[in-house]
Order: structure tokens, then C-alpha cells, then sequence
């Protein structure tokens, strides 16, 4: 078999990669993240044996969230990893098959997905490769284009929660509903209906997820707050800290303080800087570069050593490939991998601070300051000035364009959309779909600036409670009443489970671009479109009269 691919935006063609992934994966590595997903379900059925037992298996739902993340696009190329990862499911899996025996529990006739076993690698190659582990398995089209939504909600899903577990908080509700949700998607059983509801239950469970890290995030440090953020830089040496995970930056910064390297922010890191907790770092310094597909000439000329702490990582350059360290879920062939924490102890960050001293300071590859911190505390703050704007006329319209930044020239479409706005009209945005107009100078509106950042991908949780909190200030029955309209872009499954958050939250008339997902069969695609209204975008002033019309 060769490989097929359509869980992000840019997938060849819009409709899937057969020979080598655009995000540089290869075969080879896609068929293992294949397998690793048909093992996770197989071990979920297990679970679920479990659950419906009253027993659960909290080592199982940790390990679960971790596999499902390293699937997700550009986070993990390493099939060294991938493979032990999947022997660990399967040793895992019989363990809790084992354990579930000894205590009466009838397993009856399993799925293959739980029964299989692999002797060597030669095996678990091979069965990578088999016809039964892929995505085209599903023969029917409108059903594997559901099961497959509902899988890289999943996805999204299990990256929000694995950061929220970084920080001590942990949902049941969450790891039940995947456990069950992985095992729906082998049920042969199921009908499109079926899988539909499950669909909008995966947004349910996504807004619930996302709630945990804003609780996870805000109690250990803070509510964001308005900060200007430094983009130029100083003259030590330096760390520059990629990905999404607070937990991973406070350990670094706290192991660099007073050794003389500076730590800079980059991609979906930006909005750290917003924490209240993390500005008592003097060597904290500020942000360096754009979005994730800019870095292969941003890390260049960084001249010190990233640290990937999640996705977004692109194949590297050999100039600067020695100088990349991953963490967590991710990996990549050469890379040197930092070990996870053990026995409540933080993990160790020695080796790349040392690095960091061997090599010289930063190029500036710009100066200034971006201005970010409205996560819904700090909007709610703001509420009276809106609501005023509002009224009077100042403001006309909100315009939510969160989501996710990519490399197709077609999505210079935002940036041009930003500036062609109407200075009446604010833009409400989170995720790195920002870095297409965040350092524009669209200016403000009685001091409230017309660009408000909430943060990262699943800081849109913030602009949902935005939202409700605007419904209710205004006494609306309907929050698509408001004054609010949805331009989104996206690229992979976190940007999935933020959609499907959304639609749970009765949120209609999203308009989703560059290209609507690859994964969508035109009959699931219509149930979206004559359901909620889901639509692509067109060209820029086009869609300018018809939000604005």
C-alpha cells in the first residue's frame, strides 16, 4: 500500500498525500501513525470493557492522550518513537486485558484492532502497511469521513488535555468519552446518523477540555493581562522556546534564571507572555519570528537552540538541524529528545542551556512591540468601553478570525482581509492564524485596540465565552444575533476540535478557508453547510460585502 494522508489543510491536492506527506512525513512514518491509531482504538474497546464494568484505568487514558498527540500534523517524524510507542499499546493493552480477566470481566469477541500482536519489527511493519490499519479501510465514503472528524477532534481534543495534565488537572468525563469515541469509530454498526451526533458530542467534550486548560493555565499563572511584547532582541546567548506548553517554559525559565541566556518565544508561545507569573523573568526577553512555517529561516538566524515543545516542527535545514531539541509528544530523526518528568521532578533542561552558551546571541530580524492579553477575563474588564463602542456606533462589528497559520500563498487572503476592514469593525483572533495582521497597524478604537489577541489555538475557548458574555450583556436569544461574524483558518486537528467546539455552542455561518478539510465527503460536507452554514471563503472584497453587507 503507499501512504494516504487528509488530515490537514494543505494535503496534496486537497484531497490526500500517496507518496510522501506535505508536512515532510514519510510513508514509512505515516503508516506507523496509522498503526499507532488503529492500536490506541484496539486498546480503547479494551477499556471500554472496563468502563462498562465500573473500572478504569488512569495509567491507560495518560498513555492514550500522549499517542493520539504525537499523530497530530508536524509533531512527531521519529518512527524509532512512533514504533516503541506502539509496542508500549499493545504491552499496555494486554496488561488491561489481563487485569480486567482476573477480575471477572467477560471480554467476549474483540475487534482485530485489540487482538493483533506483533513478534519483531518485521511484523509491526508489515502490519502497518496491511489494507485493514489505514484510513481507506472504511470502504464507505460518508462514514470513513466521520469517523475521521471525529477521530482528529480527538486528536485536538487529546493535545489540550495533555497540557492541562502537565499541569495537575485531570477530567474522567474527557479520557471516558475518548476511550468510547475511539471504540465507535470500529463499530461497524453504527449508522451516518449515529456518527454524526457523536460528531457534535466531540465538540461537547471539546469545549469541556478546553475549559480545563484555561482553568489549568489561569490557576498556576494568572489571567492574561494587556502586554506589549519586545520582537527585537539583546545581545546573550539565547534559548528559543517553540510549541504550546507553559508548563515546559516555566521549567526552562526557572533553569535558566542568572545563568546569562535569554529565553524567546516563538509561534503559538507568543501568548505566554501575557501570564502575569511569567514577567518576573528578567531573562524572559520576548518574541522572535512568526508563524511555525516561517522557522527554517527564522532558526537560522537565531544562532542558539530551539526547544519543540509540541507540534509545529517542518523538516530542518542542516544549518541549524544540531541545534533542535524536542520534548513530550514530539520528535524528529537527529533531533536530541528531552526526557519527560519523573517523580514530580521538573525535567532537565542542562544540556540545551549549555548549548546555548557556546553559541552567539541572536540575529534581529525585526524590532518594535506587538500588543496582546485579551483572554475573556481581560475583555470582560474591558466590557463597559465595548459595550458603549458598541452602541454609539464605534464599533459596528466583531470579526473572529482565529485559527490556524499555514504556507499556501492563497492565505495572503487574510492579511488583506485585515487591512481592508472598516476602521468600525474589531478583529478577535487566537492561534497563529494571527501572525497574517497582528503586527499590522490597524490602529484602535476609543482605546480599544482593533486587533485583540487571545491567545493560542485553544484560547478560542476565550472568544467563546466572549461571545456568551456579549449575549448576555445584550439580552439576545441567539448568540448568531450578535454582532459577530466568523472568518477561520486551519490547518490541522487542534483547528478541528475548535470547529466542532463551536458548532456544540450553537455557533452558525462559519466561514473556513483557505479550502474546506480534504476529509469532508460531499454528503457529510452538506450535512455541515445546510446544518450550520458552513462555508468557504471567497475572494476578499467579495466576502467583505456579504460579512459586512
Amino acid at each position: 500500500m503507499s501512504m494516504f494522508c487528509y488530515q490537514c489543510q494543505e494535503t496534496a491536492k486537497g484531497t490526500g498525500c500517496t507518496v510522501k506527506g506535505v508536512c515532510g512525513k514519510t510513508d514509512k512514518v505515516a503508516k506507523l501513525q496509522d498503526l499507532l491509531i488503529y492500536t490506541l482504538k484496539g486498546m480503547a474497546t479494551v477499556q471500554k470493557k472496563g468502563l462498562d464494568a465500573g473500572i478504569r484505568f488512569p495509567k491507560a487514558n495518560r498513555f492514550m492522550i500522549n499517542g493520539l498527540f504525537m499523530t497530530i500534523t508536524n509533531t512527531n517524524f521519529d518512527d524509532e518513537a512512533i514504533i516503541k510507542e506502539i509496542k508500549d499499546a499493545l504491552a499496555l493493552r494486554e496488561k488491561i486485558k489481563k487485569e480486567l480477566t482476573d477480575k471477572g470481566v467477560v471480554l467476549g469477541k474483540l475487534h482485530d484492532a485489540a487482538v493483533f500482536t506483533v513478534q519483531n519489527d518485521a511484523e509491526l511493519l508489515a502490519k502497518a502497511d496491511s489494507a485493514q490499519v489505514g484510513v481507506l479501510a472504511t470502504k464507505d465514503e460518508d462514514i470513513r469521513s466521520l469517523r475521521e472528524l471525529i477521530t482528529y477532534g480527538l486528536k485536538g481534543m487529546a493535545a489540550y488535555a495533555e497540557h492541562a495534565l502537565n499541569l495537575g488537572k485531570e477530567n474522567e468525563e474527557v479520557y471516558d468519552f475518548i476511550v468510547k469515541a475511539l471504540t465507535a469509530t470500529l463499530d461497524d454498526s453504527l449508522t451516518k446518523n449515529d456518527l454524526i451526533a457523536l460528531t457534535l458530542k466531540t465538540g461537547k467534550y471539546g469545549v469541556d477540555t478546553m475549559a480545563m486548560l484555561d482553568a489549568a493555565n489561569t490557576g498556576a499563572y494568572g489571567n492574561p493581562e494587556v502586554t506589549e511584547v519586545n520582537i527585537g532582541v539583546r545581545n546573550n546567548p539565547a534559548i528559543l522556546i517553540s510549541g504550546h506548553d507553559l508548563k515546559d517554559l516555566e521549567e526552562l525559565l526557572e533553569q535558566t534564571k542568572g545563568t546569562g541566556v535569554d529565553v524567546y518565544t516563538h509561534g503559538e508561545m507568543l501568548p505566554a507572555h501575557y501570564y502575569p507569573f511569567f514577567k518576573k523573568y528578567s531573562n524572559f526577553v520576548g518574541n522572535y519570528g512568526n508563524a511555525w512555517w516561517k522557522q527554517n529561516e527564522e532558526f537560522e538566524a537565531f544562532n542558539g537552540p530551539i526547544l519543540f515543545t509540541t507540534n509545529c516542527i517542518i523538516p530542518p535545514k542542516d544549518s541549524y538541524k544540531d541545534r533542535v531539541y524536542t520534548t513530550g509528544a514530539t520528535g524528529y530523526p537527529g533531533f536530541k529528545h528531552i526526557k519527560d518528568r519523573k517523580d514530580g521532578k521538573a525535567k532537565d533542561f542542562s544540556e540545551i542551556i549549555a548549548h546555548a552558551k557556546r553559541l552567539p546571541a541572536p540575529k534581529e530580524i525585526e524590532s518594535g512591540k506587538i500588543v496582546g492579553g485579551f483572554a475573556h477575563e481581560q475583555v470582560f474588564a474591558l466590557a463597559d468601553k465595548i459595550v458603549e463602542a458598541v452602541k454609539s456606533g464605534a464599533i459596528k462589528k466583531f470579526i473572529v478570525m482565529a485559527g490556524c497559520d499555514g504556507r499556501m500563498k492563497s492565505r495572503s487572503y487574510y492579511t488583506e482581509f485585515a487591512e481592508k476592514l472598516p476602521k468600525d469593525t474589531v478583529i478577535l483572533t487566537a492561534g497563529c492564524a494571527k501572525y497574517r495582521f497582528n503586527k499590522l497597524n490597524l490602529g484602535d478604537i476609543g482605546g480599544i485596540p482593533r486587533v485583540l489577541d487571545a491567545g493560542q489555538c485553544n484560547d478560542s475557548y476565550s472568544l467563546a465565552l466572549i461571545a456568551l458574555k456579549l449575549k448576555e450583556i445584550f439580552k439576545v436569544n441567539d448568540i448568531n444575533d450578535l454582532p459577530i461574524v466568523y472568518n477561520i483558518s486551519w490547518y490541522e486537528q487542534k483547528a478541528v476540535i475548535v470547529l466542532l467546539s463551536l458548532l456544540y455552542l450553537g455557533v452558525k455561518n462559519i466561514h473556513l478557508g483557505p479550502t474546506l478539510p480534504g476529509f469532508l465527503s460531499p454528503n457529510v460536507a452538506k450535512v455541515l453547510i445546510d446544518d450550520f452554514g458552513i462555508a468557504g471563503i471567497g475572494t476578499v472584497d467579495d466576502d467583505l460585502k456579504m460579512f459586512l453587507g
